[in-house]
């Protein structure tokens, strides 16, 4: 099975969860070929140079052989790449298994949370881009634990 695994890889933070998570996947089963984007030096090396064209065409090329995908959806915002990259696998009909682990989606049968959201600005739980979470959901799902996304992987083994 080929993964491609679609985080950002910019900080050192991400690059270390993603390089944790992706010793998990491999862990699954040993036939799992993961493409881990911040691994291809020669265009994620960002001390040396790759135009966009490059960036794109590299990491497309992986993208679009691959039999899954792993998009991590954590962070202050939605990474645009990893936006980009669900859109591609969508298109292309690649199932896509979604983590969301932001600790503000828990509380949902809090009362007070949920009125909350009808006072301007006390919104207690975190807004994920509803077309991203749409083109997960209609060819794959999301999980809220590392637990759950190895395990829905190695269901799909």
């Amino acid at each position: 099975m080929r993964i491609y695994f679609a985080n950002a890889l910019f900080t050192i933070a991400e690059q270390t969860f993603n390089a944790q998570l992706a010793e998990k996947i491999r862990a699954i089963d040993p036939s799992i070929e993961l493409y881990l984007p911040q691994e291809n030096q020669e265009i994620n090396d960002k001390s040396l140079y790759a135009d966009s064209k490059m960036i794109a065409k590299g990491d497309t090329e992986q993208l679009v052989k691959s039999d899954l995908v792993v998009a991590i959806l954590d962070g202050v915002i939605l990474d645009p790449g990893v936006a980009a990259e669900i859109g591609v696998a969508y298109g292309k009909g690649i199932p896509i298994i979604g983590l969301y682990s932001d600790s503000r989606q828990e509380g949902a049968s809090n009362k007070q949370k949920v009125e909350a959201l009808n006072d301007v600005a006390e919104n207690q739980f975190f807004y994920l881009n509803l077309y991203v979470v749409g083109l997960i959901k209609l060819n794959g799902s999301i999980v809220a634990t590392e637990a759950d996304l190895t395990r829905k992987i190695a269901e799909k083994i």
